[in-house]
C-alpha cells in the first residue's frame, strides 16, 4: 500500500497517510476520472470504510482530497451520523488532520500560506478557494482547461457536455455567461474548468 501511495502524493507524506489509513482501517480505491468529484467516503454494508481518490490529481490535490474524505470517516465516527458532511464537526476533522501535512518538507513554500489561510476554515472543496485552486492547477499534468474566473470577458468556452458560452458578467460571486445557441443567461462558479475556444 505505501509503494501504491507513493506514487500520488508528496514523499514526506506518505508515512503518516500510510498511519491514517491503517488507524482508520480505510479501504482506499484508486479511480478513474469523475467529473462530479474528486474523491468518496462511504461505509460500507459490512462495516468497512471505503474512500475513493480519482487517479488523475497531481500529488497535492490527491493528498488535500484524501485526507478530506479520511476527515469525513473520523467526523462521523467521533461525533455521529447526525451531523451534517461538511459541518462544523468536519472542518475540525479537516483541520487537525491536514495542519501535520502543511509544511515545505510536502508542499512548496509558496503553497504554505494559501493552504494555512484556507484550513482556518476549510470549504467542502479547495476547488471553491479560487487562489488555491489556481495555484494548485499548475501542478496538473495537463493544463487545458481555464477556470471561468481567469478568462477574459467576451471569451467564448465549452463546457463538458459540449454546450458554448460567452462571459459576459460578473454578479456578486458568479459569472454570467449567455448560451451561443439558445440566448439564455447562465451563473458559473468562478472554479468552474472550462475549454476556452479560439475567437474566430
Amino acid at each position: 500500500m505505501s509503494e501504491t501511495l507513493a506514487r500520488y502524493i508528496p514523499e514526506h507524506a506518505v508515512k503518516p497517510v500510510f498511519e491514517l489509513i491503517v488507524a482508520n482501517q480505510v479501504h482506499l480505491k484508486i479511480v478513474n476520472e469523475r467529473q462530479t468529484r474528486h474523491g468518496d467516503y462511504r461505509k460500507g454494508l459490512s462495516g468497512k470504510h471505503e474512500i475513493t481518490v480519482n487517479s488523475n490529481l497531481n500529488k497535492y490535490k490527491f493528498l488535500i482530497t484524501l485526507i478530506h474524505e479520511i476527515s469525513h470517516l473520523v467526523a462521523f465516527e467521533k461525533f455521529g451520523r447526525n451531523i451534517k458532511p461538511h459541518g462544523n464537526e468536519w472542518k475540525y476533522s479537516f483541520q487537525r488532520l491536514m495542519i501535520p501535512f502543511i509544511r515545505p518538507e510536502i508542499f512548496p513554500n509558496h503553497l504554505l500560506p494559501l493552504l494555512a489561510r484556507h484550513f482556518k476554515n476549510p470549504t467542502a472543496s479547495s476547488d471553491t478557494d479560487a487562489t488555491l485552486a489556481l495555484a494548485l492547477k499548475q501542478f496538473d499534468q495537463q493544463n487545458d482547461k481555464n477556470y471561468v474566473f481567469e478568462i477574459p470577458y467576451g471569451s467564448v468556452f465549452r463546457i463538458q457536455n459540449g454546450k458554448i458560452f460567452k462571459k459576459i458578467a460578473v454578479r456578486t460571486k458568479r459569472f454570467e455567461c449567455l448560451e451561443i445557441s439558445s440566448g439564455k443567461t447562465y451563473l458559473f462558479n468562478p472554479n468552474a474548468e472550462v475549454e476556452l475556444l479560439k475567437s474566430s
